[in-house]
């Protein structure tokens, strides 16, 4: 509980500073002769959010309410090669909310790269764009400049996706931004790679920071895009034609860290896990139920 002589002097219960991490989902890769998924939104107060922004401030919390808590799913690849992935969603703590990466452009679908936290890679062939990434979040996907047979990389939160270049390479996966609020350096929201139907020479577009590696004609499991890496917020790799699919997203991520004097609590349906890193309690949160699962910070 908040301490009674801060109630009885200023009415209210005493803000405390806690340090987060919020990823959202990653972007599906693009079936097809698809784009590499872009990765979801990364802002954090503990060093460089994402799109090449400084940290944001702190969050000021109350002891005692109850805070909206949200891991973002990654966004889902297309059931068919002609049919569109989806976005990753959103992540949110309290006020602070990172978008969800924006899924890989389709040939077969006839779709672009889509906008979000980064935006997805354009599709191989043509005829459309790249999605763009959010100020503060994330880096626009790579182009293509209309080569028919290679997709280009999904934006990272580190940097744009590559662009696919003619008869050489598929684009890879922007990279993804390092966080140490754990007490370990640890990389996130990497773009995934475009795909390859030029070529069984040219091996498969890299993703970056669990970002999923694209499909390729020269892979053993040939057109389909590889996943995002869980709880990382990663893009999607692209899937080649002739039936490839696109990989599915990678699942956001919620980290939390206060002083060791205070503790969290959380609703039913929040999965989580609890560490120290100096004199800091870490919480980080790998799935939520619903977007109405809630953390309470308490000081026993």
């Amino acid at each position: 509980m908040f301490g009674a002589l801060d109630f009885f002097f200023t009415g209210t219960k005493k803000a405390v500073v806690a340090n987060f991490l919020v990823i959202a989902g990653g972007g599906a890769g693009g079936g097809g002769v698809g784009g590499g998924g872009g990765a979801g939104g990364f802002r954090t107060s503990a060093g460089p959010s994402g799109g090449g922004s400084s940290a944001e401030a702190g969050f000021k919390f109350a002891t005692n309410t109850a805070y909206t808590i949200t891991v973002g799913a990654g966004g889902t690849k297309g059931a068919t090669e002609g049919t569109a992935g989806t976005n990753g969603s959103n992540s949110v703590f309290s006020s602070i909310t990172s978008n969800g990466g924006g899924c890989g452009g389709s040939a077969a679908a006839g779709t672009s790269g889509q906008n979000g936290g980064s935006g997805g890679g354009e599709r191989g062939s043509g005829g459309s764009s790249a999605g763009t990434g959010m100020a503060g979040q994330g880096f626009a996907g790579g182009t293509t400049g209309g080569n028919y047979s290679l997709g280009s990389g999904g934006g990272g939160s580190g940097s744009v996706g590559q662009n696919s270049a003619s008869g050489s390479y598929a684009g890879a996966g922007g990279s993804g931004t390092a966080s140490s609020i754990t007490g370990t350096s640890t990389t996130y929201a990497g773009g995934g790679g475009g795909s390859n139907y030029y070529s069984s020479s040219i091996g498969p577009a890299s993703g970056y920071a669990g970002g999923g590696s694209g499909g390729s004609i020269s892979i053993s499991t040939p057109n389909n895009g590889n996943d995002g890496q869980t709880n990382t917020g990663s893009g999607g790799g692209g899937g080649t034609g002739a039936g490839g699919l696109g990989g599915n997203g990678g699942s956001g991520l919620v980290i939390i860290s206060i002083p060791n004097t205070y503790s969290a609590t959380f609703s039913g349906g929040v999965t989580y896990s609890s560490s120290t890193s100096g004199s800091n309690k870490i919480y980080t949160i790998t799935a939520t139920s619903t977007t109405s699962e809630t953390i309470t910070f308490t000081k026993p």
